[in-house]
């Protein structure tokens, strides 16, 4: 029978602590009970996890560097820092510096953004002779010209609707309501969808703006389909979703001078900094703009 490692016994303690009194989801227990567990192997042959030293957690940044993936590796290190943390907390000797997890920070992915000239490729990709065209058309005007998320558009009520006001109210993430200016040339498409074709998919009463041919609520995978047929039809390589047109809504505003305060709102972030990684897409076009015009660019 193999011998227990005597370091899993901590490791236990730690992961009865993350489900009993932080409430912790199996999936999040599973995560760190891998991640830890890989530097339980790492450090094989310590009798405790006093037995650290900083010659030993050598070994650990020899096991970070070698991950594929920065992501990965922050992972695994930070689950690793929460363990030395708690055990320190409740009173175990711990001889190292907790290990930091800065050295390990994924690269910050920047949200995919069309250009306008391919927004209104995409725009304008719309199977033209087809039924579904003054829905299609409507709902990536809807897109782009109020930045929504696909779990938003497919659940917009006509009485989310104003057109008298031109604005739209719609529930996102954690049922926090916002108010979106409706632009003129979406509104028109919206009101027209509304007024004359919209019933004529209908088998039943319903309260949702878009539709399937059955009448039903439209899923996200249609949404999806929408896009990518209209985005080939206009040219538009690569993909292109729901979350290309609201990053392009997002970039268009704050190149237009928007604030980015109210471009928060309008997007319907919980927090500034994730509006503001937009503002480096905006930057960067600007600067690739500027040197291909300088003429030392």
């Amino acid at each position: 029978m193999e011998a227990q490692n005597p370091l899993n016994e901590s490791v236990e303690w730690f992961i009865d602590h993350l489900k009993v009194e932080k409430g912790a989801s199996p999936h999040t227990l599973e995560a760190y009970t891998r991640d830890i567990g890989a530097a339980v192997v790492c450090f094989e042959g310590l009798a405790s996890w006093e037995e650290l030293t900083d010659e030993i957690m050598l070994r650990w940044d020899r096991f970070l560097g070698s991950q594929k993936s920065a992501r990965t590796a922050q992972r695994k290190a930070s689950a690793l820092r929460s363990l030395l943390k708690f055990l320190k907390r409740n009173g175990v000797a711990i001889q190292v510096d907790l290990p930091s997890t800065g050295g390990f920070r994924a690269p910050k992915r920047l949200p995919k953004a069309l250009p306008l000239a391919q927004v209104n490729d995409v725009l304008s990709g719309v199977e033209t002779d087809s039924r579904l065209a003054p829905r299609n058309s409507c709902l990536l005007e809807i897109l782009f010209g109020c930045g929504l998320r696909v779990s938003e558009v497919v659940a917009l009520r006509t009485s989310d609707v104003d057109l008298e006001t031109s604005v739209l109210r719609v529930t996102g993430k954690r049922g926090k309501m916002r108010v979106i200016p409706i632009p003129s040339t979406t509104q028109d498409k919206l009101a027209v969808w509304l007024r004359e074709h919209r019933n004529a998919l209908l088998r039943k009463p319903s309260g949702l703006v878009f539709v399937s041919t059955r009448g039903t609520a439209l899923s996200r995978q249609a949404v999806y389909g929408v896009i990518a047929a209209a985005a080939g039809a206009g040219g538009v390589v690569g993909h292109v979703g729901p979350h290309t047109m609201r990053h392009s809504y997002a970039v268009s505003l704050l190149k237009g001078g928007a604030d980015l305060r109210a471009v928060q709102e309008l997007l319907g972030h919980e927090s500034v900094a994730t509006t503001q990684v937009y503002t480096e897409l905006a930057d960067e076009e600007i600067k690739s703009r500027y040197l291909a015009a300088h003429p030392r660019g």
